[in-house]
């Protein structure tokens, strides 16, 4: 078939990454580096404090392995907070190690449906 265009990913399903660096499963990661020019995988790593972010990490993941990113406007899922928590229903962005943390000046990630303390997992809606 001619110009098939076959998506890399659907809104909704994991995305399997190579990491550039670890990875905490439960916190944020972002795109890190061009694609693996060996295994087509996108790389990862935990992002900029509050700047873009590519998904969740669905596991710990150590430098240079494959795992899973979970992504998808409107998925709900556990990240671990960082320092001072967050309220339910306050927009959210994340620290520097991927945690999520009350949005200030960054960029909105999602938004917690609960309340979380730090270093625990809250429910965040993604957006």
């Amino acid at each position: 078939m001619a110009n098939e265009c076959i998506p890399l990913f659907r809104p909704g399903q994991d995305v399997t990454v190579l990491t550039t660096g670890a990875v905490t499963g439960r916190k944020f990661v972002d795109i890190s580096a061009t694609r693996d020019v060996t295994t087509g995988l996108i790389k990862v790593a935990a992002p900029s404090a509050a700047g873009k972010v590519f998904g969740v990490a669905a596991t710990d993941i150590a430098s240079g392995a494959k795992g899973a990113v979970i992504r998808g406007r409107g998925t709900i899922l556990p990240v671990i907070c960082g320092a001072g928590g967050v309220a339910a229903g306050v927009e959210v962005q994340v620290d520097a190690t991927g945690g999520v943390i009350t949005l200030a000046s960054g960029v909105a990630v999602g938004r917690a449906v609960e309340t979380g303390t730090a270093t625990n997992p809250v429910l965040i809606t993604l957006y």
